[in-house]
């Protein structure tokens, strides 16, 4: 994997929750482009705040990590699409449009999760990611997402009721 992760390459002052590097309250999910060149890399270890069923990973926080993991492959493809490296200007920014979990099986708290994605299909305004959270050897959970390029200027303005 590359050394220095995407968000702090493309977004150093990113605030996200999930994986906003400059967020102190947040989790710094970290992405990678990996040595393959199609899938985007993430490493994570659920602190126990985040048990769901005894000794199991809450499956709100797979769905975060799916999320957010999954957003940061559909920007690096978009870079790389457009022949420029992240970071580069103009941004590129995307945005959930459609986010689907599926869990295969239950996540056990205190192993390390690896999550690993790559767009499906072509890079586009709407692009499908795929994304697969590992445990150790085990499958545990499968994203099949869209996300959407958008202008982060223009969303708020719409979502803040000040735009079309």
């Amino acid at each position: 994997m590359d050394t220095a992760p995407l968000q702090d390459i493309a977004a150093p002052e990113g605030i996200c929750y999930g994986c906003g590097s400059n967020n102190p309250h947040g989790l710094h999910i970290k992405s990678y482009w990996h040595d393959d060149g199609i899938h985007v890399m993430a490493r994570h270890l659920p602190e126990a705040r985040y048990t769901g069923w005894p000794e199991l990973v809450y499956g709100g926080l797979i769905a975060m990590l799916v999320d957010c993991h999954s957003n940061w492959t559909a920007m690096a493809y978009h870079y790389r699409a457009e022949g420029r490296e992240p970071g580069s200007l103009p941004r590129i920014e995307c945005v959930t449009g459609h986010l689907g979990v599926k869990f295969i099986k239950p996540t056990p708290m205190g192993v390390p999760l690896l999550l690993r994605a790559r767009v499906e299909g072509e890079v586009g305004r709407k692009s499908r990611v795929l994304c697969e959270v590992h445990a150790g050897d085990t499958l545990t959970a499968v994203g099949d997402s869209i996300f959407v390029r958008v202008d982060t200027g223009k969303l708020k303005e719409a979502a803040h009721g000040r735009g079309a």
